[in-house]
């Protein structure tokens, strides 16, 4: 799903966009001319793997997104607390922030039940 920035409402919208078992809703809207907020969850199964055997596991997510988008390059003179995406070609794509934030999530480390329980030491080359 994409949405021009000029288009995105003042009044918080929600949307709901799906991939695979993963589910992306929330809310957005403008927050300035160049400035949006998007207010979400991440919510489904995402296929990881064990750091250490390389199995592959089911990871339940629950993960709350909080976003700002800009429309453009963002900068700023005070820091901000929460992550700036800065949007392509005055477009805002669901799709790839859903996908950016799942790659986000695959990225980091797991352990599979099977490796807790022997107490794995040695990594697997695979």
């Amino acid at each position: 799903m994409k949405v021009e920035f000029r288009k995105v409402p003042l009044n918080a919208t929600k949307f709901e966009i799906s991939s695979n078992s993963v589910n992306f809703l929330g809310n957005f809207s403008k927050i300035s001319t160049k400035l949006a907020k998007l207010d979400g969850q991440i919510e489904g199964k995402c296929e990881v793997l064990c750091c250490k055997c390389g199995d592959e596991l089911s990871l339940q997510l629950n993960e709350p997104i909080e976003l700002l988008l800009s429309d453009g390059i963002y900068s700023s003179d005070k820091d901000e607390e929460l992550i700036v995406v800065e949007v392509d070609d005055h477009m805002v794509d669901f799709d790839s922030i859903l996908q950016s934030e799942l790659e986000s999530i695959k990225s980091e480390y797991y352990i599979c039940d099977n490796c807790k329980q022997n107490n794995c030491e040695i990594d697997k080359i695979y």
